[in-house]
């Protein structure tokens, strides 16, 4: 039998292997879709064959891919096509409104993401997107994802007025007199956004397919998705169809859990490209609409606490159904009540019977009480956690959670206690560029550029472990994904500059010059 022979070589660079055998080598040789060896240029070069492809990098930095543990891929690759509105003024987010509305045949829904009230100083109301799309049904989700703003077209469209009752775990927004004024909180968002035609199979693949291309164009090799059962059925078809490129870990949606305990699906199946992750659960809001749920009233804010929407009681009870067919628990939990919450179930689940293929975790962990951050090391949980969060929220975490934010975005603390660290981006609510995370994490500013916290920043071999093997491990893939080493999986990006050791505002600006993933040219322009 021959011996695998490499079918590219790459030498002359600085190859952060994030191997600690290995550390920082010059040369890998690529094989297939795995690494063969990593080491210096002699010893790879020596293994060239016929056929062959050798690069010189020029001194340029490898990095393994970079992994996004949190993303909303089918929100992602829709708000590619919708309204940007993230305005600095509310008044330019209707202008954008309007000119979409202007070219649109009457009736078709007007789409748009991104809105923040905090930005604007305030919420849009009704009359002001009705003027803007007189003949539209419009429907705007907020930066948060938590909210939504809609028209009276869009609101009539599902069957919405004063009489409709709030609906579990959601508020419908209403003015003084109580009737409608557009704006759906939480659960409420899904009464209109169902409402709203999806797209075809086919059109969603190439809409994702689209998405794709713009991931490699930052360096992401592979995500964590938390979109529901359409997305997963269109990966599967570019999988099928030989067009997926990213590697994919898929978590369930809470109305999946039957049909996936039905189908004997469990946490871990699946392959290098497209597996099944954990199921995913909401124990709260958001910090945005003051939803998140919190022990002490919010600050300017009184008697407000937000909304706890799982206690302990009902995360142990889905949590032991789910692992009865082999699935792990993504719990969502933003507030120091609901993390509080969400760690006491996930102690509890870890004290009873054997453990679900892949780790428990909690998805953003923003604020915790502190008191609970050793119940975090205890409980065994990936922290999953977004560091670009912490500028884009700085101004708003203090004005709403005060003296608390000394704990919040605590990512140093649970690093020293050992609790693993899954970065990502939660886009769309944020951009998923990873250079911009990596700079919040490892700086600490806010975007005026003035520290905010910096005691809980982390060190930059840390923060790129934490897009690397943090999310690996979360994914059950730490032998072959995370690290470039013989045997893995060959997924890297090619820098022109080693970013873990550049001032701040080079870092943010980074882009990738070449990406491979599975042993393939995604993207190379050197």
């Amino acid at each position: 039998m021959n011996a695998l022979r490499p079918h590219l070589i790459l030498y002359n660079g600085r190859i952060r292997t994030l191997d600690p055998s290995l550390g920082i080598v010059s040369a890998v040789a690529i094989a297939d879709h795995g690494v063969l060896a990593c080491g210096e240029d002699q010893h790879v070069q020596a293994l060239a064959a016929a056929g062959t492809q050798s690069i010189d990098l020029g001194g340029r930095t490898v990095l393994p891919g970079l992994i996004d543990a949190h993303i909303h891929l089918e929100l992602y690759a829709q708000s590619l096509e919708r309204i940007d509105c993230e305005t600095d003024t509310l008044t330019e987010c209707l202008h954008r409104i309007t000119l979409r509305a202007a070219g649109a045949p009457p009736g078709a829904w007007i789409l748009g993401h991104g809105w923040n009230q905090n930005v604007w100083g305030q919420y849009g109301d009704l009359q002001e997107l009705d003027a803007a799309a007189p003949r539209n049904p419009v429907f705007l989700t907020a930066k948060s994802l938590h909210a939504a703003w809609a028209n009276s077209a869009a609101l009539a469209m599902a069957k919405l007025d004063a009489s409709f009752c709030d609906p579990p775990g959601g508020k419908l927004g209403r003015d003084p007199e109580g009737k409608l004024n557009g704006l759906l909180f939480e659960s409420a968002t899904r009464l209109v956004s169902d409402r709203v035609p999806s797209p075809s199979t086919d059109s969603l693949a190439a809409s994702l397919a689209n998405a794709q291309r713009q991931l490699w164009a930052f360096g992401i090799t592979g995500v964590h998705d938390f979109d529901g059962a359409r997305c997963l059925t269109a990966l599967q078809l570019l999988r099928e169809s030989g067009q997926l490129g990213l590697r994919v870990l898929k978590h369930l949606q809470l109305d999946s859990l039957r049909p996936a305990l039905d189908l004997g699906l469990r946490s871990g199946f699946g392959d290098d490209w497209l597996r099944i992750g954990n199921l995913k659960l909401f124990a709260d809001g958001a910090l945005g609409p003051r939803t998140a749920a919190m022990i002490e009233d919010y600050d300017h804010d009184p008697g407000n606490r937000g909304q706890l929407l799982l206690d302990v009681e009902a995360i142990t009870e889905t949590g032991l159904l789910a692992r009865a067919g082999g699935i792990g628990l993504t719990i969502h939990a933003i507030g120091d009540l609901a993390n509080h919450h969400a760690l006491q179930a996930v102690a509890r689940l870890r004290n009873v019977g054997p453990p679900p293929a892949l780790p428990y975790r909690l998805e953003h962990l923003q604020l915790l009480h502190p008191q609970d951050f050793e119940l975090a090391a205890e409980a065994g949980v990936i922290a999953s956690m977004q560091p670009v969060h912490a500028p884009s929220d700085s101004d708003m975490a203090d004005r709403y959670w005060g003296r608390r934010t000394a704990h919040a975005y605590a990512w140093r603390a649970f690093a020293a206690l050992g609790v693993p660290l899954a970065f990502g981006s939660d886009a769309p609510v944020e951009s998923p560029n990873p250079f911009w995370g990596l700079h919040a994490a490892i700086f600490r500013r806010r975007p005026n550029g003035t520290p905010w916290h910096p005691e809980h920043a982390v060190d930059a071999e840390s923060a790129l472990r934490a897009y690397t093997h943090g999310p690996a491990l979360a994914a059950g893939m730490a032998k072959r994904q995370g690290k470039l080493s013989p045997g893995s999986l060959a997924d890297l990006l090619i820098l022109e500059a080693d970013p873990l050791s550049m001032p701040p505002d080079r870092l943010r600006e980074q882009l990738p010059v070449g990406v491979i993933v599975g042993g393939v040219w995604r993207l190379r322009s050197f």
